[in-house]
């Protein structure tokens, strides 16, 4: 997407996140995350590549964890930083790509779909592989991602209302390549104040290539769930919870 830089998520998202994604995902997805990543870290240390403003940092930390994040936007990290506990957590601010951090880790994840705000395959792949290298003899790197669902683009492209109050509405207008596996999505709120956009642009990836992608590393897939309730994955599922380790070390 033209003009969108690694720290642009962040620079536009930071004052809205939290009460765009944290309350609406917050409560049972969030406890539900933390309880599965926790059992996973299982008492050791853990690291959160994109960690944003914390939503699942932050409850782990609580829960005794060493936890450590990398994100390529201090203002999202900010916003951490605000909270309770936040200052306490260490953060490299890079690419979460590089994996820019020694190491070694018992857990290393991403949540919400973060890996594919990753512009290209080879950025992923490489993502993997760095995370490979971090991971301790028994570590594990979990991957939440949407599974791809291409029926609502028309002519390759789709608007969708989010959100709707009173004094705001919210949408979602979306350009999809099929042969990149790319979509741009760029939300739209409308408020008396004025509009203001939210890029996102996205390169999806299909659960298997996700599986090759590990295999490339050097990882092997342990399990894979239809969501944080560890729900079993189906041909109807829209999500997944996918755990990636050594296959030497299982």
């Amino acid at each position: 997407m033209k003009g969108f830089g690694a720290g642009t998520f962040g620079e536009r998202m930071a004052d809205v996140y939290d009460a765009w994604y944290g309350t609406r995902r917050a409560d049972a997805t969030t406890q539900q995350s933390v309880d599965v990543l926790a059992e996973l870290a299982a008492g050791g240390t853990v690291l959160e590549l994109a960690i944003g403003t914390g939503r699942v940092a932050l409850p782990l930390a609580a829960r005794g964890l060493t936890v450590h994040g990398i994100d390529a936007s201090p203002a999202m990290v900010s916003k951490l930083r605000e909270k309770p506990g936040g200052d306490a957590i260490p953060v490299t601010i890079g690419d979460f790509a590089d994996v820019g951090v020694a190491g070694p880790f018992d857990l290393v994840f991403l949540v919400f779909n973060t890996l594919f705000n990753l512009p290209t395959q080879g950025e992923q792949v490489r993502c993997f592989r760095n995370v490979a290298r971090r991971l301790s003899a028994r570590g594990v790197f979990v991957v939440e991602a949407f599974v791809p669902d291409l029926a609502g683009f028309v002519d390759r492209q789709a608007v969708r209302t989010v959100h709707v109050t009173a004094d705001s509405a919210t949408l979602e207008a979306s350009l999809h390549d099929p042969v990149a596996q790319t979509v741009q999505y760029q939300y739209i709120e409308i408020t008396p104040a004025g509009t203001r956009l939210y890029p996102v642009p996205m390169r999806y990836a299909w659960p298997s290539e996700l599986d090759l992608m590990a295999r490339l590393a050097g990882l092997e897939l342990l399990q894979r769930w239809g969501g944080w309730d560890r729900s079993p994955f189906t041909a109807s599922s829209s999500g997944h919870v996918s755990v990636y380790a050594r296959g030497a070390s299982r």
